[in-house]
């Protein structure tokens, strides 16, 4: 498996991974994956990776600014997805421990995400890599999904660099 950047080739395969996302239930409030116009604009260039095994895309990793305005540019928030198939095998723990060193790099101070509390997975591999929890949003969203909407609680989650200041 190799960390690469994220590019326009991979975008057929990180969307797919995204769907998978989507319809697993626990991942997003999102009902289906964007354009990959849309997905592009909304992420930070330097900080978008993929985990690549023989061509194909295991996994993606990004990060976006919370805010356009500019005290808050060393912050930004995590997205990372992982192929169902690809879950288990390391793929994440590679992802995020990229992203964070790219953002490291990068200035960044603070990374922040957030998790619906279901998303066991998730929120141990954001621990492993030194996010705490912060709060958790009660009843944050009405979130429908096969048929059914349900209100949905977040946990909100942030790293702090120990080496951006």
């Amino acid at each position: 498996m190799e960390i690469t950047p994220l590019l326009p080739e991979h975008a057929d395969q990180v969307l797919a991974i995204f769907q998978a996302g989507v319809d697993g239930g626990n991942a997003t409030f999102d009902t289906a994956a964007p354009t990959w116009e849309h997905f592009s604009a909304a992420k930070l260039p330097d900080h978008r990776l993929v985990a690549v095994e023989d061509g194909r895309v295991l996994g993606w990793v990004a990060l976006a600014p919370i805010s356009a305005r500019p005290v808050f540019a060393g912050v930004a928030e995590v997205s990372i997805y992982i192929d169902p198939g690809a879950q288990g095998r390391g793929v994440g723990r590679a992802l995020l421990a990229a992203v964070i060193d790219s953002s490291e790099r990068g200035g960044l101070w603070t990374l922040q995400a957030g998790i619906f509390p279901e998303n066991a997975a998730s929120l141990a591999l954001h621990e492993k890599h030194g996010f705490r929890t912060i709060g958790v949003r009660e009843r944050m969203a009405r979130h429908d999904f096969k048929g059914a909407s349900r209100w949905r609680d977040v946990v909100f989650l942030e790293r702090r660099s120990p080496v951006v200041d």
